[in-house]
């Protein structure tokens, strides 16, 4: 059965941080850094002149030396306070009410809370009791494409179904200037913080998309192309020299389903803005022009990489200049394991 998607609302916090800012911080913080040099070229490359964060850039939850038990509680607090918001503009925006909800799909990484943003947005919101509920905590920047695979296998063993999907990243927690590994340096200027909602339902409810198919793909062997791990300062991101080649190391896999389902030359796409390379990977391996990625390097450049927020924020772009009646797409998304998830879609008036 289809799954139409609405059309994703993203917040975002009240504070801007330019990338000239965060090379500014990084030299006060790291003047003697071996790297410095590369280090301030690699966050230039990145692609992103701003992106959001929910705090000052210098202030204690940004730039300060707080530990895992503080940065996981204002985490947690930034990320379920904007989900709220986004989720609440989403039921708006589609003319429901919170009881028209029967599934919720929510997606929050970069904070421990149990029980999590599923439980605390039924509560918020007033969602009916017998809600169904599924929680994605680890999945990372794969996390609005997953979730909206989830919601489309809930439409359709659910006749009749309304799910709410929700993505919520503070990902400025992982701002440390007690960690100096290159990675994290290049993450410092990459990441930025937002929410993103839409409702999926097996009826249209606006013009968008229509969920044709869905493709989950775990690359073999691949744990050690992005990670995550906890020490005593917070939540950190890391990844190896082979993180560089996985996109397109998961790319043949993926040409072959978009094959299988006639789909390979898409005429729109809602990729994932996680970076110039992976980007790159998309444009190469699907045949992508440079207008069919201009949501996403636009996203990327003006927000930055919103973890799972980021694809959702893609779609809304790509609803200010809408793909013909009938048009054919794609979404795809990545995630640390390596993890791909693709969906396949039709573009409905």
């Amino acid at each position: 059965m289809p799954a139409h998607v609405t059309r994703p609302v993203v917040a975002h916090p009240g504070n801007w941080v330019t990338t000239d800012e965060i090379c500014d911080s990084v030299q006060t913080h790291h003047p003697e850094h071996p790297r410095l040099g590369v280090v301030l070229r690699l966050i230039r490359n990145t692609g992103v002149e701003q992106r959001a964060f929910h705090h000052p850039l210098d202030s204690p939850q940004i730039s300060g030396a707080l530990g895992i038990e503080d940065r996981n509680g204002q985490a947690w607090h930034d990320a379920s306070a904007l989900a709220e918001e986004a989720a609440t503009q989403a039921l708006e925006q589609a003319g429901l009410q919170p009881h028209d909800v029967t599934a919720i799909v929510t997606s929050n990484t970069t904070s421990w809370a149990a029980p999590g943003l599923d439980v605390h947005l039924a509560g918020q919101l007033g969602l009916r009791p017998d809600v169904r509920r599924i929680a994605l905590a680890t999945v990372g920047c794969i996390g609005g494409a997953q979730a909206l695979t989830r919601a489309t296998d809930l439409v359709t063993a659910h006749p009749g179904a309304r799910v709410l999907v929700v993505v919520s990243e503070a990902l400025s927690t992982i701002y440390h200037h007690a960690d100096t590994s290159l990675q994290s340096m290049i993450y410092k200027g990459l990441f930025g913080d937002a929410a993103a909602a839409c409702i999926v339902t097996a009826d249209q409810l606006q013009p968008g998309m229509r969920i044709d198919d869905t493709w989950e793909y775990l690359l073999p062997n691949s744990r050690d192309r992005y990670w995550g791990r906890i020490d005593a300062s917070g939540i950190h991101f890391d990844s190896t020299r082979a993180a560089t080649t996985a996109p397109a190391d998961a790319m043949p896999a993926l040409v072959d389903w978009l094959k299988q389902r006639d789909a390979l030359a898409p005429g729109w796409a809602a990729v994932h803005a996680g970076g110039p390379a992976i980007l790159t990977a998309a444009q190469q391996g699907l045949g992508l022009t440079d207008a069919q990625l201009q949501h996403s390097r636009a996203s990327l450049a003006q927000v930055g990489n919103l973890g799972g927020s980021s694809v959702l924020d893609v779609l809304r772009r790509t609803h200010d200049t809408p793909p013909a009646d009938g048009a054919r797409g794609v979404m795809l998304a990545y995630g640390p394991g390596f993890t791909t998830a693709a969906l396949t879609g039709t573009w409905v008036s």
